[in-house]
């Protein structure tokens, strides 16, 4: 059958299948990108949250080649390893807030989530504890679109049309700490898990309320239930720390990882696991993990995130990330003075934009693109800002310009 006139071949994600005409990305510098016609665009979302060490890094491609032509990637199943891969977990275990932890390798924050579930309800079937399935999510919060995340999705047009999905997954609103406590307390047999973003992301970039982590945390001690941290946005620097679980200083029982790992550089995710999870999984010796993935541990996934960890280390990009924070807030924030916008939210080197009524996020996004800056809209009223760490205080002011000038305009608009 021919294909329908217009439309290519590549179906992209997030997109209406519709669509005919795409930009074009041909190449990138730093905290900027250029499309194959030339136009350049300051990079306000590092891509898609990850790109935290800028683009086209030719320290990357060196140490990517260099892996591939010494071994590309091999099986990580039984009996094999690399020791690209595990100086990687060792690092990344270092890193972390979690003591003693190990770490499951995959390929996305998609398959990091599931794996994440399935670790923590199997942890509890070892413990002897396999009535324990149940694991509770909070609204808005945004978990990958595999089977696993798509149920645990708080955001519910992202779970419509796919049918029946995995069983024993709950929702609460997602600052309603007493409502949690109720249904915790309700199912407190059943549970096997708490999962949530330390700052929600692309559910609008919503920042915990004071304490809010920490009373999670006594809940789930309490209950029995494991706690997930999906840090697959908040962690690699975005907060000024190597993981999210230290700028709130709460520790999680698994933590989910994918993104600024790599920067994108190449397919990287994982689960840092604490003690909690790995006593009981590691106590029967004929035990066999039956979970995992054919580049779990791929070598040059490996390579690249571990000269990633080096450039963000090096370059001091965590404390970048702190200063970046300080001027995204300041200029957010004036614009919300000034009734450019309803409000601006945020943590350190992730913001949001909340428009007043009648601003649609999407139209600003196409204006700003015309005049060479990206940021990404999120539901019918907010702007997202996460640009990379490497971005300049010049390309800063003229992204934030750009959408104040825009925005501006269309509120003007609205108001006509």
């Amino acid at each position: 059958m021919p294909q329908p006139l217009g439309l290519p071949r590549f179906l992209h994600p997030f997109a209406k299948p519709t669509r005919e005409r795409f930009i074009t990305v041909a190449r990138g510098d730093g905290a900027r990108i250029y499309d194959i016609d030339g136009n350049e665009y300051i990079d306000g979302m590092a891509s898609l949250w990850y790109c935290a060490i800028g683009h086209g890094r030719r320290e990357m491609a060196d140490a990517i080649a260099q892996q591939v032509a010494t071994i590309e990637a091999y099986s990580a199943f039984d009996p094999f390893t690399t020791r690209v891969a595990d100086e990687l977990c060792e690092r990344l275990a270092d890193l972390s807030p979690i003591e003693q932890a190990r770490v499951f390798l995959c390929n996305s924050g998609s398959e990091a989530v599931d794996s994440a579930m399935k670790l923590a309800r199997l942890a509890h079937v070892q413990s002897g504890r396999p009535e324990r399935t149940l694991i509770i999510s909070r609204g808005r919060g945004y978990h990958g679109t595999n089977y696993g995340g798509t149920s645990a999705q708080g955001i519910p047009p992202n779970r419509a049309g796919y049918g029946p999905l995995v069983g024993d997954v709950l929702h609460v609103e997602p600052d309603d700490i007493e409502g949690l406590a109720k249904l915790m307390s309700e199912n407190s047999q059943r549970l096997a898990a708490v999962i949530s973003e330390p700052v929600q992301g692309a559910g609008g970039v919503f920042p915990p309320a004071d304490g809010y982590l920490m009373q999670l945390r006594r809940l789930c001690d309490q209950h029995g239930a494991y706690l997930i941290f999906d840090e697959v946005i908040t962690a690699f620097g975005r907060l000024g720390t190597w993981f999210g679980a230290q700028h709130f200083g709460v520790t999680p029982d698994l933590l989910t990882f994918a993104k600024a790992v790599t920067s994108g550089y190449q397919p990287l995710g994982g689960v840092i696991l604490s003690r909690s999870v790995c006593d009981p999984i590691e106590s029967d010796p004929g035990f066999l993990l039956r979970h995992g993935y054919t580049y779990s541990g791929h070598a040059t996934a490996c390579a690249a995130a571990i000269t990633n960890l080096d450039i963000i280390e090096r370059e001091g990009l965590l404390e970048r990330a702190v200063h970046i924070g300080c001027r995204l807030a300041s200029g957010l924030g004036a614009l919300a003075d000034d009734g450019t916008i309803d409000h601006a939210r945020g943590c350190v080197a992730v913001w949001a934009a909340a428009h007043k009524a009648g601003v649609d996020p999407f139209v600003v996004r196409d204006r700003m693109l015309t005049a060479g800056a990206i940021t990404r809209g999120l539901n019918t009223d907010t702007n997202s800002f996460c640009p990379p760490l490497v971005i300049t205080d010049g390309e800063l002011d003229r992204l934030i310009d750009v959408f104040a000038t825009t925005t501006a305009t269309m509120v003007a608009e609205a108001g006509k």
